[in-house]
Order: C-alpha cells, then structure tokens, then sequence
C-alpha cells in the first residue's frame, strides 16, 4: 500500500486522494450539503457563465452545450430571470453580432426552455421593437439581420401570447389542433391569419440570411458563415409545422365556407408554399446542414383545398435530428475515472506481486509448485486474496467517486475562474470606456478652462475699453457744456450788438435826414440869398429854435442810453432763463428719444402681435372654412359611394351571370316600397340638414340606406323581368334602367350645397311608381281551382314535393351501390363524389320542406283567427298559389337532378346538366322560402330554422357544382394530349380542323342561346296560362 502512496493525478489535491481508503459512505456524509443561498449563488454564476460563453462578439455558431445548459436552467429555475438579469448586462445595442447571437440563444429557449420563459419575456416586448428599429437603421452586416430576427421573436411571443394551448416548440397532435378553435369557424379563420403571419416572418428571415451571404464559394463551411446559418435550424423546425397546421386548417375552413370566401387564403399560402419549398431546397444543399438536420421536402404542387379528399393526401413534413456526435471544440478538463483505474491497477499489481511473486505473471499459476504448501492453507490464501480484492474493489469505487467528485469540482472551479476572467474582461473594458470618457471629459474641461480664460482676457479688455470710453465722454461731456454755455453768452452778445447796431443805424439815418435837409435849406438860402438876408432876423430866430430842438434830442438820447443799460440786464436775466430751459429742453429731448424708442419698440411688439393675430385670423378663418366645408365634403363622398352602388347595380343588368337570378313580383313591390319611404326619409333629412349644416350625421346613414334600396330595388326588377313574358319584361327592364338613371341624376345632387337647396326626388318617386305599377300588373291572377280546394291543394304538392325528394334519395342510393359494384379507379372516385354531393343536396333540401312545412303550419294557426285552414288559404289564395307553383318547382328540380345524375354517371350525360339542374333546385328552394317568408313572424323559430335550412340547400348546391367541376376536370385530366409523336403537317391540319370546331361551336352556341330565349319565352306563356298571366297580358299590350 505504501508503493502507491507516491502516485497521483496531476491537478488534483494530494488531500483528496489520500482518502482512498475511507468508505464511500463515509465520503459522501462527510459534511452537510450548501445552503440554498449559496446553491442559488452557484447557479447564477454558472448560468452567467454560459450565458457569456453562448452570447458573445466573436462571429462564430453559438455552441450547443452553453446553449443547453440555459435551457437546462431555465427548467431548474422554472423561468427566465437569470438570463434576463445576464441579457441586461450586454451591449446588445453597440455590437450586432452580440445581439445575433442573443436572438439565437433566446429562441432556443423560447421554443425548448420552461413554459414560464415566455411570461417572464413579454415584458421585453418593447425593448425588443426599439432594439429592432435602431438596427434597422443600418443596410449592410448584422443590422438587417438582427432587425428583422427581432421582429421574428416578438412575433412569435405575441403569437403564443394569444394562443396559450400552442407550446414553444409548436408539437401538437391533430385532436389538439381542433381544440384550439373551440370548434368556431371564426376562431379557425383567426388562427389562419396568424400562422400566415408567423410563417412570413419565418420565410423573410430565411431570405435576409441567404441574401446576406456570398452563395459563390462555400460560405457554410466558414466560421462567419455558419455563425449565420446556426439560428436558421430553429426557423426551419417552425416552419415545418406551421406549414403543417396552415394546410390542415384550410382544409377544415373549406369544408364549413365558400371556396369564394377563402380566395385570398389559398393565395397566400400558395406565395408561401414557393418561398417555403425553395429555402427547404436551398438549405439541404447546404454542408452545414447535412450534419446537422435533415430537411424535408415539399411535394412538387400544394394541395388541391377544393377537393376534401386531397386531405388524405397530405404528408406532413418531418425534420429529423441526427443524434449529435462529440462537439470537436469541447475541451476536457481530464478523465479522472481513466486515470484512477490505471492508478488501482498498478496498486492491484503492486500487491499481487508482493503475494504471489514477480514471476507469477509471466506464466500460468499452478499450486503445485508452490513450496508443499497444503489444501488449507491455499484455501485460507485464496480467501485472503478475495478479501484483499474486495477490499481493492471498494477502495477503487470509492476513489472513483472521489475522482469524480474531484472533476466535477474542478469543472465548476474552472467555470467559475472562466467567469471571475470574463467579470474582469467585462470590468476592464469598463474601465477603458470609463477612461477614455473621462479622458474626453478632461479634454473637454480644458478646452472649457482656456475658452473661460480667453473670455475673461476679453471681458477685462472690454472693460477697460469701457472706462477709457465712460472718462472720454465726461470730458466731451464737460466740453459740450462750455460749448452750449459760450454759445449762449454769444447769442446773448450778439443780440445787444444788434440792438446797438440798431439804435445807431437809426440816430445816423436822423442825422443823414438832418443834413440832408440843412443843404436842401442852404440852396434855398443861396438861391434865395436876397430874400434871407431880408429874413435875417426870422432866421436868426429859426435858428435858435434849432438849438433848442437839438438840445432837447441831447436829452432824449441820454434817456434812451438809461433805457438801454435796463433793458441790457433784462437780456441777461432773460438769457439765464433761456439757458435754464435750454437744460430742461435737453432733458425732455433725451426723455422724449427714451419714449420714442420704448414707443418704437411698442410699435414694433404691437406689429408682431397683429401679424399674430392676423394669422390667426386667417388660420380661424381657414379652419372655419374647413369646418363649413367638412360636412359637405362628407356628404358629396357619401354621395358618389352611393352613385357607385347604383351603378354597380346598373352594370349587373348586363351581367351574363345575372341572367339565371330570379324574383317575384310580391318581393319587387315591397322592394319598390322600401325605396319610396327611404326617398321620404332622405328629403326630410336633407331638410333638416339645410337648417343645421353642421350636422350632416343625420343625412349620411339616408344616402347609404337609399342607395342601397334603389338598387336592390333595380336588381330585383330585372329578377321578375327574368320569370315574366317578353313584353312585360322589356317594359320592367327598361323602367329599371330609368330609375337608375334618376337616382344617379338624383344622388349627383346631393354633392353640392346649390344642386342640394334644389333637388327634387318627385321623378324619383315617379319611376320607382312605375315600377310598382308594372309589378302590380305582374301579380298572378289565380289557379283555375276552386278557393275551398286550395288548403287540400297545398297540402297535397307539399307531401307530393316530399314523396319525390324520398325517391330521389332511394334512386341516388340505388345509384351509388350500383356504381360501387361496377365501378373501379377514377370513374368511380367521380361517381362517388357526385352522388355524394347529390344526396347532401337531398337531405338538406327535405329538411327545407319539412321546416317549411312547421312555418306554414305557424303562419295557418296565427292568421286565421276564427275560421279553418282552408278558409285562411282561400282567403289568402295570392300567397297560396305561390306556395303552391315553389313546392311543384322543387319536386320537379329534384326529380331532374336525379335523372341528370344517372346519366352522367352512365356516361351518357354532360357535367353541366347536372349543374344547371343544381341551380334551378337552388332558385325552386329560394322561391319556396320567400313566399314562407311573405306572412312569417319575424321572431318565429321555425322561421330561424327555415333559414338555417336555406343556407345548408345552398352550401350543398355549392358543394354539388363544385364536386361536378372537380369530377369534370379530374376526367379531362385522363385525357391528356400527346402530341410528340405527330409531324408538322400533321399539327397544322389539326390545328386548322381545331378551329373549324370553334367557328361551328360558336355557331352552334349562338343558336342554343337563340333557343333558350324561346324556350323561356313559351316557358312564362304556359306559366301564364296556369297562374292567370294571360289576362294580364292583354291588359298591359299596347
């Protein structure tokens, strides 16, 4: 024992294996198990671990075993909080490849994880929208990718969100499927619409991926390239049985709907059956995927929904997965077991070799030569060896299990060092963004620094600039002022100079008249010398009275000069005064441009708000223009939707289709009524429009009602047109034709509000009277029985309308046997079809009469009061002989239809016999109804299942035309043409003897048409004769 005390396994703690020797009881109750906190602790950390390794930017596959421990941890969880805490932690918005793989390991457990995965993701719904908006952004790389794999994944939650009972994987069963409807065949056309969807966002995945990539060389083998193909498995496991479960629910909606109805479905899916068939092909030519899954394939064409039988069919398609070989980038930490067992081994050889010899193992043991050794005491060996091999054998399971105790350990140890470094990746790329966003906000704040110090540099110049200026305006300032005070002194100087300058102009210009007038006197004098000197003494006079006037100016002038100093120290008082309001003058000049700005920018404030207001204005003005042109608006596309619909109407008269469509008068005089009271009601709402035309909710539901009566009205017309002689029928149809016009002309009016104030539908009301006038006159004037014999008469057609129903059931059973007991292959395949859908027609045609049969008995016991049933049918002999003329119509279509079928199924008859037999049945039952219909209680029940049975007779005409095309184009599908064998000559003459056919057919064809327009018209002469027309013909002749 000691020479294996030496030996043990590199990586592994002498201390663990130095336990080999202790019981494996005593190594596994060594200790109490870890808390729940710290298993929880374990688990979040091995979890994030995978999660990191799955979901991770290296352009690889994801690898499956992360990928399955998520799963797994889902399911031990029961939920998805773990993954969602890790997700969170990702830039899943900065790396596209990141968020590929997210989407992929998150589909995964979508479809594989816990149920409660996807309760736990809904509310990353719209996480998840935006995620996809931002990468839809980008055109090239992951971006596209991730976009539309995002919005795959929201579709598939909301998909599953709505349907609870559809798993993650989308596995279910058949039994399963039919109960998700609830057997409501809305909740099936739903269901329809949403798989349609689902699938398209499947197949535009499909698509993106595949463009994305370089199909030139072989990308699947590339890392990058099955990093984009790996999520493609998953998609291609939906799609399978989406493709499944559409197929199967169109099949059950074809055989409760019209084929009609469901024209947009097989559309659809016919789209989707091309991309669908075209990946699967595309994806099994792939390497990538022959190892990995094995895709099916679609068949060559998509089912055939309008036959059921193509149900039987239908393969549904299978993936397979091969089981997985050992992942090549797995790394095993060290096979402990392998390495015990070499340890044991050697330890088991050491031993045998220490009891038994070296030279034991190179040859066959034999007793005998062991040194005389006795029976006993080799027995006592022999049991000391089993001993010492038991013995071994528990130390050797007990070192295993600490082996694998170890590795299992040391695999957890790794994982968590792989986390502890993937923690410290993610911290240091953390700490690098951190870094290089402070280094930014560092660079940025110095940047901020020397911007505030250049500013403040410039903010100080500005200053100082600012105070140079403030001192260079005092100054100036200062000078302003002795400028305005010299100025003032000047002016005040300037006026005492004028005033002198005045006064002295004024004694020079006397003085001037003084002198002037002296020498005028001296000439006088000299001239007049002799006469002075005789005057002398007068002058001498004169002369003194000369000095006296002169002195007497002295004094004036010196007068004047005291004047003039008083008058000079008023000016300057008066100057001081004027420089005191030349202040106050430039004090209010510098208020008045202080008010004058404020008034300007007033102006300018009081602009903008008139402009404002102004526009304003305008907006009101055109929202009130919008406002009052609305409802006009409203009623002009209400009035030319209704214009449309008459005609539409209009147009049908000239349908082909429409010329099998028939009515009865009664109905086209109650049709005619409807119309006149919807006219009465529509120009009391027009009145009532024109005096509150804000309100135009009351006229609208008017022009759509009348409209849609007009044209009822127009199309029931030529319904009766279609049943009565050729003349009436010319004059119904034309009249039909003018009240569509008028009611155009009449609608036209309506568009507008001066054609509206103007309109009159007293022409309206004037054509649809005449039509009622014609349909009057259409009214059968009675059998040629007696009114006691008509209840007896009633009653016999309806039991003989049921006894040829009953037989032809019996000959259509009697048929079917026939055919399967002569019949083989196709021919029989198609006469079971047909008879099939024949006797379908039957049962539902006898549950009409039956239910007929219950609403007349209603109608009889609620309408004759007092009196007996057959008096209530003579009472009411119109409305019993059109009960009557329908139930003989619906024998007489029922036994025709049987003979139409016999023959075809002989081979004797043509598929289109038994299709126009099919549509008489279906126009006798709708006659039938109608006049059931005429005197029933609106709330009876028995008039409720009339109906019901009304529809299922014409479902199973539908079914019959529809089983006879099928049968018709399955029959000419045998006869396929060859025509490789025949020379060109040979296919020129066919050719040439192909459209002589023609030419003779479209003849042929033209005179059947000829024909039937005879035949119909002899038809409605005998009709006449036997409901009394023929009286009425004559009256209406021209």
């Amino acid at each position: 024992m000691e020479r294996s005390s030496g030996r043990h396994v590199p990586g592994v703690p002498l201390g663990l294996l130095g336990r080999r020797g202790a019981s494996p009881g005593a190594a596994g109750g060594g200790g109490g198990g870890p808390g729940d906190s710290a298993e929880r602790e374990a688990f979040e950390r091995g979890q994030t671990v995978s999660i990191n390794k799955a979901i991770n930017a290296q352009e690889v596959a994801v690898k499956e075993k992360h990928a399955r421990t998520c799963i797994l941890g889902t399911h031990h969880e029961k939920g998805a909080h773990t993954f969602w805490s890790a997700v969170n932690r990702l830039p899943l918005s900065s790396n596209a490849v990141l968020c590929w793989k997210f989407c992929h390991v998150f589909h995964k457990l979508l479809r594989d994880g816990h149920p409660n995965v996807l309760k736990d993701s809904v509310r990353f719904k719209s996480e998840l929208s935006d995620m996809s908006r931002m990468w839809g952004h980008l055109s090239e790389g992951y971006g596209q990718l991730c976009s539309v794999y995002l919005k795959l994944l929201r579709t598939k939650m909301e998909f599953h969100t709505k349907n609870p009972r559809f798993p993650g994987n989308l596995q279910m069963s058949d039994r399963q499927l039919d109960e998700t409807g609830e057997n409501d065949v809305n909740n099936f056309f739903q269901l329809t619409v949403e798989m349609f969807d689902y699938l398209e966002c499947e197949l535009t995945l499909f698509q993106t991926v595949f463009s994305s990539l370089d199909m030139s060389r072989s990308v699947s083998v590339t890392a990058a390239g099955q990093c984009r193909l790996a999520p493609l498995i998953q998609v291609i496991l939906d799609s399978s049985h989406l493709y499944d479960y559409t197929v199967k629910l169109l099949f059950k909606l074809h055989s409760c709907l019209p084929a009609e109805t469901l024209q947009g479905h097989r559309d659809r899916f016919l789209e989707q059956f091309k991309k669908l068939k075209e990946l699967f092909y595309r994806s099994s030519n792939l390497q990538y995927f022959k190892r990995l899954i094995q895709i099916p394939h679609l068949p060559e064409n998509p089912p055939n929904f309008l036959r059921a039988s193509a149900l039987s069919e239908h393969i549904s398609p299978v993936v397979v997965i091969p089981a997985e070989a050992s992942s090549p980038d797995s790394e095993p930490i060290m096979d402990l077991a392998e390495a015990e067992n070499a340890s044991q081994q050697s330890l088991f050889d050491n031993k045998f070799d220490d009891i038994f010899g070296t030279s034991f193992g190179s040859g066959p043991f034999n007793f005998n030569a062991q040194n005389g050794m006795s029976r006993d005491e080799k027995d006592r060996l022999i049991e000391h060896l089993q001993r010492e091999i038991a013995s071994l054998k528990e130390e050797l399971s007990s070192f295993r299990a600490e082996s694998q105790c170890v590795g299992v350990q040391l695999r957890g140890r790794v994982s968590e060092l792989e986390a502890e470094l993937a923690e410290e990746r993610h911290r240091t790329r953390r700490a690098l963004d951190e870094g290089e966003f402070l280094r930014a906000e560092a660079e940025d704040l110095k940047r901020r620094h020397h911007d505030t110090q250049r500013a403040q540099r410039s903010l100080t110049e500005i200053e100082r600039k600012a105070q140079a200026t403030e001192q260079r305006y005092a100054k100036l300032k200062e000078k302003y002022s002795e400028l305005v005070q010299g100025h003032a002194e000047l002016l005040r100087k300037n006026a005492e100079v004028t005033k002198q300058v005045t006064a002295a102009q004024q004694a020079q210009g006397e003085a001037q008249r003084d002198q002037r007038e002296a020498q005028r006197k001296t000439q006088e004098q000299g001239e007049v010398l002799e006469a002075l000197r005789r005057e002398l003494m007068s002058s001498r006079a004169e002369a003194q009275a000369m000095r006296g006037t002169l002195d007497s100016t002295a004094q004036s002038e010196a007068e004047q000069s005291t004047r003039v100093a008083a008058l000079q120290g008023e000016r300057s008082a008066l100057a001081e005064t004027v420089a005191q309001r030349d202040q106050e003058a430039a004090a209010l000049e510098a208020e008045v441009r202080q008010l004058k700005a404020r008034l300007q920018d007033q102006s300018q404030a009081a602009l903008e708000l008139r402009d404002r207001l102004a526009e304003k204005e305008s907006e009101a003005e055109a929202l009130g223009g919008r406002l009052r042109d609305q409802p006009w608006a409203i009623l002009g596309c209400a009035a030319r939707e209704a214009q449309q619909v008459v005609q539409e109407a209009l147009g049908r008269l000239d349908d082909p289709a429409h010329a099998g469509c028939t009515s009865s008068a009664d109905y086209l005089l109650s049709r005619t009524l409807a119309a006149s009271e919807g006219t009465d009601r529509l120009e009391e709402a027009c009145g009532q429009f024109l005096a509150d035309q804000s309100d135009v909710s009351v006229l609208l539901p008017c022009v759509s009602r009348l409209a849609h009566l007009l044209a009822d009205a127009i199309l029931q017309a030529s319904a009766t047109s279609h049943m009565t002689p050729m003349e009436p029928a010319d004059r119904l149809l034309e009249a039909g034709r003018e009240c569509g016009a008028e009611a155009l002309a009449f609608l036209a009016g309506l568009e507008d509000r001066e054609s509206l104030e103007r309109n009159d539908p007293t022409a309206l009301r004037t054509r649809l009277h005449h039509i009622a006038t014609i349909g009057e006159e259409l009214l059968p004037k009675g059998l040629d029985v007696e009114q006691e014999r008509l209840g007896d008469l009633v009653d016999q057609e309806m039991a003989a309308t049921a006894a040829a129903i009953e037989a032809a059931s019996a000959r259509i059973e009697e048929m079917l046997s026939k055919a399967r007991a002569g019949d083989t292959g196709v021919k029989l395949e198609v006469n079971e079809r047909i008879l099939g859908s024949c006797t379908g027609l039957m049962q539902a045609i006898r549950v009409l009469v039956l239910a007929s049969k219950d609403l007349q008995r209603d109608i009889v016991e609620s309408g004759r009061g007092a009196a007996s049933p057959k008096e209530f049918y003579a009472r009411n002999s119109r409305w019993t002989e059109g009960l009557i003329s329908a139930a003989k119509a619906v024998g007489w279509g029922a036994t025709l239809m049987v003979d139409a079928a016999d023959l075809v199924v002989q081979g004797k008859g043509k598929f289109e016999e038994l299709m126009v037999c099919s549509h008489e049945i279906a126009a006798s039952t709708a006659q039938l109804v109608a006049a059931s219909k005429v005197k029933a209680d609106k709330e009876s029940g028995n008039l409720r299942r009339l109906q019901t049975a009304s529809r299922g007779v014409t479902q199973a005409t539908a079914g019959v035309v529809a089983s006879t095309k099928a049968a018709q184009s399955q029959a000419q599908e045998t006869d396929s043409m060859d025509f490789s064998a025949m020379t060109l000559t040979q296919i020129k003459r066919q050719e040439m003897d192909s459209q002589v056919r023609v030419l003779e057919l479209e003849s042929h064809l033209q005179k059947e048409r000829l024909r039937l327009g005879g035949l119909r018209k002899k038809h409605y002469e005998l009709a006449g004769v036997a409901e009394g027309w023929e009286q009425n013909g004559a009256d209406i002749a021209p």
